[in-house]
């Protein structure tokens, strides 16, 4: 079977059931593991992921408006290549191509692929998506020994964290310019690593906030985790940002509790590295009982911070 992915998670997954060497062309996101870095490319952005964020949002807000996509698909890649089967998602049109997106192409294609569209939305939506693509390539033993693997992995940080005196309380910002909580499978994680996630709701999506709203959660611990950044980015995202002077009121900063994520490998994708997110939660929240080795660089502790009347400081420590 020959596979096109056109969405991250779905890539993580595929070779993590053992169907990787299947898979014929990615999108343009798709970045592990490093195996995919070979394939080529069918998806192509229509934003500029390196302006700042402001200038992102805007111009995500500006496409929406005008009832147009994110994204452009390469229909005489695909018409080259002929995979049997292409995988999309539907649960958010910013973060990768949807069906929408594919539909237009898949019209002008003289043959006609399996589609397979998934939108897992929860932590065991994402398992059962795991499962579902081991089911229709022929990998499902393999999917169902790794989908139990990572559960006894998020189970043992459940297990461990629940020994701690309290459960703090945990704000995720998904997005700083303008402030957007962290939705979906993110308010789960913090759950299952031994915090109570503030703002954000399992199973919702990401949502925008104000300042206000934000200030007013009072979180003991703040993750910053912009969607699709990667640590340095996040943690230089945050230098440059300009909090509202209260900001340096909230317990979280008071107490030196906030904290930069790799968003782009553990908490943003529906992928397999999910868990490996919740482990570093772990690390961040019940240092003292989740001890075990962790990826390197998955976050930072913030030291400082930058408001209109104060200027920025050493900003991180690894």
């Amino acid at each position: 079977m020959k596979i096109c992915s056109l969405f991250p998670g779905a890539t993580e997954m595929l070779f993590a059931i053992g169907a990787g060497s299947e898979v014929v062309a990615v999108s343009h996101e798709c970045d592990w593991p490093p195996e995919v870095q070979r394939l080529p490319r069918v998806v192509r952005p229509k934003v500029d992921s390196s302006a700042p964020a402001a200038e992102i949002d805007r111009q995500v807000r500006e496409l929406v408006a005008c009832g147009e996509s994110l994204y452009a698909l390469d229909g005489d890649l695909l018409e080259a290549l002929e995979p049997d089967l292409i995988v999309t998602q539907e649960l958010c049109h910013v973060c990768a191509a949807s069906p929408d997106d594919l539909g237009v192409v898949l019209g002008r294609l003289s043959y006609r692929p399996q589609v397979l569209s998934l939108a897992p939305g929860r932590i065991e939506e994402i398992w059962q998506a795991m499962l579902k693509l081991g089911e229709v390539t022929g990998h499902l033993a393999a999917a169902q020994q790794a989908v139990a693997q990572l559960r006894r992995r998020a189970d043992r940080v459940a297990r461990v964290v629940a020994t701690a005196s309290r459960r703090p309380r945990v704000l995720c910002l998904e997005w700083l310019d303008p402030p957007y909580v962290g939705g979906h499978w993110v308010p789960e994680m913090v759950q299952l690593a031994g915090g109570d996630p503030v703002l954000g709701e399992p199973g919702v999506p990401s949502v925008p906030l104000s300042w206000e709203k934000v200030l007013g959660s009072q979180p003991d611990y703040v993750i910053v985790m912009p969607c699709g950044y990667s640590l340095d980015r996040a943690v230089a995202e945050y230098t440059v940002m300009k909090f509202p002077a209260s900001w340096q009121q909230l317990p979280a900063v008071i107490q030196g509790k906030v904290y930069a994520v790799e968003a782009n490998s553990y908490f943003s994708r529906s992928g397999p590295r999910i868990v490996d997110g919740i482990e570093i939660l772990g690390r961040i929240l019940h240092p003292d009982v989740v001890g075990w080795s962790l990826p390197e660089h998955g976050w930072s502790r913030l030291i400082g911070y930058s408001s209109v009347d104060r200027p920025a400081e050493t900003f991180f420590q690894r």
